[in-house]
Formats: structure tokens, sequence, C-alpha cells
């Protein structure tokens, strides 16, 4: 190709895979139902797009690089000592048993509907035994189920990926041993596989290790120099045996995630945009090799073999694994309709099939194609059908606001109840094992662990947070809180104003949602309280605010909650419940 060309191509699919999910963003839909279409007319309209004809022999490589970088991605955010309770049986079935079920039902289908070869048949089964947090993640945004079953199908989506990577990896090498016939080499090549990944892993981790704990780098370098070590080891175990560099930046995530004196920082604005402009990059470059022409055969049988697994293997694999479990018909129903395939599958179809069509297994042409049509019939199924699903089986949970208040003091504990007592479910959060006691003493919810790791959902234990306000006596604090928790959280977040007099480090001089204007600082909340004012809720209809009292939040019928800020007082309308600091009411 000429470099006008290649700069057409590269210049068309970045803007085509980042312009169809922010068009998707615009749409509340899951990104892959924009982008899997987009990316197959574009290859069918445009030669350019076609990565098989821009990058040539470097396209299979590159995907598996870039895989390799989410499932790392998707590593860090498991912290399996976490993974405990009442959902642990349930996690644990889904991902063994499950897939096991999974791989083995849609390999019995696939040979015979879509033609194919035993290990065509087993690869493909392999493939779609993948869903991932990158497409189950913005569906749930979406329907908002209750907590539990959040929590559930976020640990799933996180662990099927890098494990349905390392079994589509040894499926692949004893399917082309088994061509050649030699079955000890294919038993060898699994050991080699696991054996290389392992160590590569181990290598890297240890790098990483050595990285932090020598050099001390910060969070810039040290995100980069996590990029660069991933992608390194990833290479060099693909030289050393095909597709183990996905074992090791799976090891490397978990090692990192969860062994105890590794302290990587990681800075994850950088890397959330990274993983997802190389998903939308994927997407379209494999949506793009899809040809008509392949799809022509295809089509229709696969259309069979996604209905076979939505509609038979998805319910059996959660009736499997919720059996003797505390959970209701309807939760056991709706995580029977939560599967959609995501990039791992489209991914690991890419590489793995274009192997196997080089070695001759028989019906390999039609994986990919195959795969395609699965991906899109799931995503598009469950992202229409999910939020009525979850409606029907009473799983939904309220629209209602879900504020986290951080601080223990008595006035925040005195407005958590009246935000309580004007229909809102509110969660508290303080560092102080006093303050704890005193939450616990009022019967309010108490998040649990890290104020981060429960507030971000990072670890799966603290879900539907809408809002969070940072009302500690200490100003650094809530402002550098509110500097890194802003964006993690389907909501705003806001944090109290400094004083004027105040000498912080920080807090004068970041900006930010400030609560409730500059003159309501920490001080003087803490002061007029203790004087005997004290934290109401009453209906706007009530008139006028009483004499010498502040409006602080506004909740509205439907249960949304809108702060007064520094930049603005929301207008309230009858039906609204006022909160409000006042003077305590004398008796009557």
């Amino acid at each position: 190709m000429t470099t006008n060309q290649v700069l057409t191509g590269v210049g068309l699919t970045l803007v085509l895979a980042v312009g169809s999910q922010i068009l998707a963003s615009r749409l509340r839909i899951p990104a892959l139902i924009v982008l899997l279409p987009v990316g197959f007319a574009a290859g069918a309209l445009v030669d350019e797009v076609n990565p098989e004809r821009l990058l040539g022999p470097a396209f299979s490589p590159l995907v598996s690089l870039a895989v390799a970088v989410i499932l790392y991605d998707a590593g860090l955010g498991l912290n399996l000592a976490r993974l405990k309770g009442h959902t642990r049986r349930v996690v644990v079935r889904l991902i063994w048993l499950g897939g096991l079920i999974t791989w083995l039902l849609g390999a019995l289908l696939a040979a015979p509907l879509l033609d194919m070869s035993r290990s065509a048949a087993l690869m493909i089964g392999a493939i779609l035994v993948v869903s991932g947090p990158t497409v189950v993640g913005p569906l749930l945004s979406f329907v908002r189920p209750k907590d539990r079953l959040q929590h559930i199908l976020v640990w799933e989506g996180s662990l099927i990926d890098p494990i349905g990577g390392i079994l589509g990896a040894l499926v692949l090498h004893g399917v082309v041993a088994s061509a050649k016939h030699h079955v000890g080499s294919g038993a060898a090549g699994f050991l080699a596989s696991v054996g290389i990944g392992a160590a590569g892993g181990a290598v890297g981790a240890a790098l990483l290790w050595g990285l932090f704990r020598v050099l001390r780098l910060g969070e810039v370098l040290g995100t980069t120099a996590q990029l660069a070590a991933v992608i390194g080891v990833a290479a060099l175990c693909d030289i050393l045996r095909d597709d183990a560099g996905l074992i090791a930046a799976v090891l490397m995530g978990l090692a990192v995630a969860n062994l105890p004196g590794i302290d990587v920082p990681v800075r994850r604005p950088f890397f959330e945009t990274l993983v997802s402009l190389i998903i939308g990059l994927l997407f379209i470059s494999i949506s793009a090799t899809v040809t008509p022409q392949s799809l022509r055969h295809v089509g229709l049988p696969a259309l069979g073999l996604a209905a076979f697994l939505v509609l038979a293997v998805r319910p059996l694999v959660a009736a499997v694994s919720t059996l003797g479990t505390d959970l209701t018909r309807g939760e056991k129903g709706f995580i029977g309709w939560m599967a959609p395939r995501g990039i791992v599958a489209a991914a690991t179809a890419s590489t793995f099939s274009a192997t196997l069509v080089a070695k001759g297994i028989g019906g390999a042409s039609r994986i990919l194609p195959a795969t395609f049509v699965v991906i899109v019939t799931t995503v598009t199924l469950y992202g229409l059908t999910a939020s009525a699903v979850a409606r029907r089986l009473d799983v939904v949970r309220p629209a209602r606001s879900r504020p986290v208040l951080v601080g223990g003091d008595p006035w925040v504990i005195d407005l958590a109840l009246a935000l309580r007592s004007a229909g809102l479910e509110v969660v508290m959060w303080a560092g102080h094992e006093r303050q704890r006691e005193d939450i616990r003493q009022a019967g309010i919810e108490l998040a649990p662990g890290e104020l981060l790791a429960a507030v971000t959902g990072e670890s799966a234990e603290l879900e539907g947070i809408t809002a969070v306000f940072l009302l500690t006596a200490e100003d650094d604090f809530n402002a550098l809180a509110a500097a890194i928790l802003r964006g993690s959280v389907e909501g705003t977040v806001h944090h109290l104003g400094a004083p004027p007099e105040s000498q912080g480090v920080v807090a004068p001089f970041l900006g930010g949602e400030v609560l409730f204007g500059a003159h309501l600082t920490w001080p003087v909340l803490s002061r007029r309280h203790a004087d005997g004012a004290a934290v109401l809720s009453r209906p706007a209809d009530d008139g006028a605010l009483p004499p010498g009292g502040d409006l602080l939040f506004v909740v509205r019928p439907d249960g949304r909650l809108e702060p007064v800020t520094e930049a603005g007082t929301p207008s309230t309308e009858p039906g609204d419940t006022l909160v409000l600091l006042a003077p305590r009411p004398g008796p009557s």
C-alpha cells in the first residue's frame, strides 16, 4: 500500500473507533453494538481499513499484544482476597463449572451446525467461553441491578476473560499438535505454554517489583513502565511459544494486584483511556476482516449457535452455579440472562483462527465470522432486553440516589439521618474507629474497607454509589480525595470548601464542586451544630426557610439528590424535600 493509503487507513480506523464509542455513549448503549457493524461496513466499503491489507503479517502479533494489555489491566482489578462472603460460591462456580459447560456444549453444537471439524469446534467453543468486564460493565451500569447481582456479574466478567484466554491458547496448541498426530507433543505444548507463560509472569512481576522498590518510580513513569513491561514480557513469551504472552500478562496483573510487597502505582485514567482506545481499534479492525462473502454460509447457523448459548447453555450454567445458594429466583434468572461476548472473544478468534486456517484445520475459516455473529447477536440481544428482564424479575436497584458521606462527626451523622428520612439509601465512611462506632450506633450503613476501594468499586465491595460528599475536618484530605475520586462514580464528587484563613497545602488551590458555598465550612457547620442547630428534612410546600436556616440539599420526588454548591442553589418545586441546617425546633 502507498503512504497515502496507509495514512488513510490508520486515520479512518482511529476516527471510526472513537466516533463509534462517542455515539454509543450518547445513545446509552454498549459500544460494541456500534463498533461491530461500523467496522464491518468500513471493511466492505474501504479497502484501506482492512488491517490485513494495512498491516499485513504484523496484524496478528499486534492483536495479541493489545489483548495482553487488556488482560493485564483486568488482572489489576482482581483482588482475590476480597472475593468472599455469600457470592464467592456462585462466582467460583460460574468460572470453572460454567466455563466447562459452555465450552463443551458450544463445541458439541458447533461441529454439525457450522459444518466444521471437531478440532475447530473445540476451538470456537473455547473462544465463546469469555464474556468480559468491557461489555458487562456498561450493560450493568445501564440496567442497575441489585448490589449482589452486580457484584457477582462484575467478578465473573473480570475473571472469565483471562481464564478464557488461557483456555483458548491451550486448546490451540492441543489442536495443532493433534493435527500433526503428535498427542504427546500436544501435552508437551500445553505444559510448555503454561510454563513459559508462568515464568514470564513471574519475571515481569519481579521486574516491576524491582523497578518500584529500587528506583521508586512515580505514578507517570510507573504507569509507562508497567505498559512497557507487560508488552515486552508478552512479546518475549510469544516468541518462545505462541500465545504464551497472554498467560504471562494475566499472571503479571494478578501478581501486582495480590502479592504482598508489590506496591505499584498506576495512573488509572491513563490505563482506562488506553484500554478503551485499544478496544475500539480492535473491534473496528477485527470486524473489518469479516467479509460479506464469509458470512454468506455462516450467518444463519451462527445465529442458531447464539440462540443455543443464550436460551439453553447460559440458563443451565446459572442454575448449576446458583444451586443451593440463597439467591432469589429473580436473581438466578437474571444471571441466566447476562452473558454477552466481548473483545477477548473477537481478538482470540482473529488470532487463533488464522493459525488454524494456516494449519489446514477443517472449518477453521468459519471460526471468525461465526464468532462475529455470536458477539453481535448476544450484545444486541442483552443490550436491548436486559433492562426489561431485570424489571420483570424485580432485581432492579431503586433509581433513587445512593450517596456516600465521608466523615463521622455528629453533624455529618445527623445529615445522613436527615437524608435517610427523606427516603434515600445513605452510606457513610470514616477513618477513626470511634466515629465508625458512632455510625454503627446510629444504624447507618458503614462502607467497608478503604475509602478508595469501597467507593470506586475497584474491589467490587460497594456498588451503585451515585455521589460522594467529603465532609471531614481535614480540608486537604477532602480536596485531594475529591480529585482522586472524580470520574470514578456515576454522579458527582463534592467537598467542603476551605476557610478563607486556611493554610492548607492543597485545599485552597483545588477547584471542583464545593458544597454549601464558601460560608459553610467545616468549622462553621460543626460550631453551629454544637450550639444547638439541627439538620432537618421537611417538605418544600411548608414555605420559606426558617430564620437562621441554610438549605443544604433538595431531594426530588423521584429520589434524585441535588446539593447546594458554591456555583448555585437548585430550584425547589412542590413535592420536593428540603434538607436544612436550622435552629432546633423548640417544644410545642
